[in-house]
């Protein structure tokens, strides 16, 4: 299979715009009490996602800044359908985040940049 341009236009997304981290590690999340997250999860600042929204991000435990996966989201209870952006992943930080994604009204999957970061 021919190496597609989208992993480095993800990365190149990442480069060039500023990562708000609003949600740090450890806090909660602000309607959902019990949810606490395992990582930094914030956005991209000047972009849009399928809410309406800026397009948002995890930063997982590595130093690089590359982008590790994306996780394809579905909320049964908005109806809303979004990419998160896992950055700087280890393939145990994409499992904990997808797990996340995988609570309540809300299902993700997993897509993995191959051969890693």
């Amino acid at each position: 299979m021919k190496d597609n341009k989208f992993w480095p236009k993800l990365d190149e997304l990442i480069d060039c715009n500023k990562l708000i981290i609003d949600r740090p590690k450890g806090s909660h999340h602000p309607i959902h009490k019990d949810i606490i997250y395992p990582f930094d999860y914030g956005y991209i600042e000047g972009t849009k996602s399928g809410d309406g929204d800026c397009v948002d991000v995890w930063v997982g435990t590595l130093s690089s800044k590359k982008v590790s996966a994306i996780i394809c989201t579905f909320d049964i209870e908005k109806l809303d359908f979004e990419m998160k952006i896992l950055i700087g992943c280890t393939y145990e930080d994409c499992q904990i985040i997808l797990d996340v994604h995988n609570d309540g009204g809300q299902y993700g999957a997993l897509v993995q940049r191959p051969n890693g970061v």
